[in-house]
């Protein structure tokens, strides 16, 4: 058996770069790509890996600093994106455990699901306020791409960080039940940032 020690401090920082990863990505790179009137919301993408990392408290306040930066960047309604990404993370990260370490496609699964429920409250929400034109510019013309795009982000996100379960050495160990003797036991190690 080996004893996992938390380094709260790398654990912050990594989710500060990461942070600061989306931030940039949200402000140039978001507004620029996109499917109909859709853009991903990498704001979304930040909120769903910090719940699914570490979840709780932490992930549950990341969530809701993110939706406000969202909320600030866009002309959306103020705190509505806050409101939904604090809802999401609690829901995501509510086992205060690494889900995405544990159950990789099961959380992929589950950040579409709340990613898609999110994404039509907020669009549908848009459409009340009248800054959408209609039903079907909310629902097939907004919420579909974003959320589409949104779930590509975040999968290349999870891809790209590895995570520390991406190589198939470590997916035969973990299946061996020998994950906690090579680097990493098996946990996603946002050092790689």
């Amino acid at each position: 058996a080996t004893m996992q020690i938390r380094d709260k401090n790398k654990n912050r920082r990594s989710f500060g770069v990461l942070a600061l990863i989306c931030i940039v990505l949200q402000l140039a790179l978001a507004p620029n790509i996109g499917i109909g009137n859709g853009r991903a919301n990498i704001a979304m993408v930040f909120a769903g890996i910090v719940s699914l990392s570490v979840g709780g408290g932490a992930g549950v306040l990341a969530s809701f600093a993110a939706g406000v930066f969202y909320d600030l960047s866009t002309t959306g309604p103020f705190g509505l994106m806050a409101f939904l990404l604090t809802v999401m993370s609690y829901i995501l990260g509510s086992e205060e455990r690494n889900r995405l370490s544990d159950e990789p496609t099961e959380s992929i699964t589950a950040f579409a699901a709340s990613s898609l429920v999110a994404n039509l409250v907020y669009h549908l929400t848009m459409l009340f306020v009248g800054a959408s034109k209609s039903f079907v510019d909310a629902v097939v013309l907004r919420t579909l791409p974003t959320f589409l795009l949104t779930l590509l982000v975040f999968a290349i996100f999870t891809h790209f960080l590895n995570l520390g379960s991406g190589s198939s050495a470590m997916k035969t160990a973990r299946k061996a039940g020998l994950a906690g003797k090579h680097r990493g036991g098996g946990h996603y190690d946002l050092g790689k940032l």
